[in-house]
């Protein structure tokens, strides 16, 4: 088979397109035909800096494609399922930028037939983490479901990202009014075509006023990719026992919390990362987004919010320049037909 394959830390270029015999599943494994790699910022970060736990790494957490073998004691039935993967290289040195890659059973998820295997790779990091943004509430709910966030109020910052298109998608889904937050006109058009009711453009006017003008008693819950740069905007929004989930700190700038502030209004907040989330919180995660994929709520494709950025298997490095370049939309990889 071909695979991408790094041996040491470094940039892009230390990615290789090799040849290697396919792995074997192992009890409780799945091996799976990629059709399709999600490519995330983990994946460059990890490539970049992350101590190596193995001698050689095929990178990526997410993908999708079928099973085409199952480990001892798995289940044969399941040979020819059409699966999106999870988490693929935590922990692990078989990713999905390669032609075949083995995980265990569980983070190979059924994807509907109805459901390409484009909405497949964008699941995973992006979905999950959305999903745990929204769940981690005082007030809210544990699980997604239509309804279950009825007359709650999300706001979804730097929502033409792949997370924050997510979260969009997922909260549209469950019953919240969406504002998101944007950068310029054209995110804006990407954040409505994903199904926020209200876009607020940040960078103009009095982003403050406008978000109060839809929301007068407060956000319920801020999904927040830039804490540091956004955290004023956050709490002047935010209700009491309101929750922040963040996932990321774009643009690096430290967090500073008044305290009073935040006691007194019981602020939440709440960092968030998949691998630490615990098993029992990443598989409520899992059933959820999967019913959503079932109910047709997270559609990819610029006509829905999210551009695709596409790279044969050859040109991952490349792939991965244009995730730590910005690119807007999700990066994919095409690996097999």
């Amino acid at each position: 088979m071909k695979a991408v394959v790094y041996r040491d830390n470094g940039g892009p270029d230390v990615l290789r397109l090799v040849d290697r015999e396919p792995p074997l599943p192992g009890p409780g494994e799945v091996r799976v035909r990629v059709a399709v790699s999600g490519v995330n910022p983990t994946d460059w970060q990890a490539r970049a800096g992350q101590a190596m736990a193995f001698p050689e790494i095929t990178p990526h957490l997410d993908g999708a494609g079928v099973i085409d073998a199952v480990g001892e004691g798995g289940d044969p039935s399941q040979v020819g399922q059409r699966v999106w993967l999870f988490m693929a290289a935590a922990g692990r040195p078989t990713g999905t930028a390669a032609e075949f890659t083995v995980v265990p059973a569980v983070q190979a998820v059924p994807l509907p037939d109805e459901a390409g295997f484009d909405v497949g790779a964008t699941l995973g990091v992006p979905a999950l983490t959305a999903h745990r943004a929204l769940t981690v509430s005082e007030d809210g709910p544990r699980r997604l479901r239509p309804g279950a966030l009825a007359d709650k109020v999300v706001l979804a910052a730097g929502g033409a990202g792949a997370v924050g298109h997510a979260v969009i998608q997922l909260a549209r889904w469950a019953g919240a009014t969406v504002i998101s937050t944007v950068s310029n006109p054209e995110k804006a058009q990407l954040a409505t075509a994903a199904g926020a009711h209200h876009v607020v453009n940040y960078r103009e006017g009095d982003p403050t006023a406008e978000i109060r003008a839809i929301a007068a008693d407060g956000v319920d819950i801020v999904a927040e990719v830039a804490l540091g740069t956004n955290l004023a905007l956050d709490l002047a929004v935010l209700r009491p026992r309101g929750t922040i989930s963040t996932y990321a700190n774009n643009g690096g700038k430290p967090v500073e919390l008044n305290v009073a502030q935040n006691m007194v209004r019981n602020t939440r907040l709440q960092f968030i990362v998949l691998y630490t989330a615990g098993p029992d919180a990443r598989a409520a995660a899992v059933a959820d987004v999967a019913a959503a994929v079932r109910d047709g709520a997270l559609p990819v494709g610029e006509e829905h919010g999210l551009p695709l950025v596409r790279f044969p298997l050859h040109r991952t490095a490349d792939a991965h320049r244009a995730v730590e370049g910005g690119a807007v939309g999700k990066v994919l990889v095409d690996v097999t037909s």
